[in-house]
């Protein structure tokens, strides 16, 4: 059963031997010092930041990590997105990974996705979709999005989140279920 709750403090060094992870770092790309930690995620941990960083649990034992936002909280990322297609009120952003290198190739990520997509209709009341930017290169994060619903809706040219993979994304985006 996936379950989850917000990051805390405590929480920093799990994630910072995540971080390091090769499998995570490919993507992730962040400084793994524990003051790089600290200052990265405390804001959210301490409920200063508007974005939920959410710790994801496989029966009771941490099994990744899921960045939830609203986009409408972070301009500069919204626009980015906005200049690729139309950004609905309400849309919200995810950003995951798997801690455990046993745990991935399982599709644990898509269940990952799927749970918290579904508790975002329930948790947002205002959150019109989902929308996920994912490197074209990371097949297997891709793949779990489709697997979990989503759909791609678009091809464009970003940042990278480490600069050894190529601009080239894939957009991805579920909406709200009808009532």
């Amino acid at each position: 059963m996936i379950t989850w709750r917000r990051l805390g403090q405590e929480d920093f060094p799990l994630l910072r031997t995540w971080l390091e992870r090769p499998h995570v770092a490919l993507w992730w790309n962040h400084e793994t010092s524990a003051e790089a930690v600290a200052r990265d995620f405390g804001p959210a941990a301490r409920g200063e930041e508007p974005s939920e960083d959410l710790l994801v649990f496989l029966d009771g034992r941490p099994l990744g990590l899921v960045q939830r936002s609203r986009l409408a909280d972070y301009p500069h990322y919204l626009d980015e997105l906005a200049a690729v297609v139309p950004v609905p009120d309400g849309t919200v952003s995810i950003d995951y990974l798997i801690g455990d290198p046993n745990q991935v190739g399982r599709g644990l990520g898509t269940e990952m996705i799927r749970s918290v997509v579904e508790r975002t209709w329930e948790e947002l009341p205002d959150a019109s979709c989902v929308m996920v930017p994912v490197s074209a290169a990371n097949r297997a994060s891709w793949r779990a999005l489709e697997k979990a619903g989503m759909r791609r809706i678009a091809e464009c040219d970003l940042e990278p989140d480490n600069p050894i993979h190529g601009p080239a994304h894939y957009l991805y985006r579920i909406d709200r279920p009808a009532a």
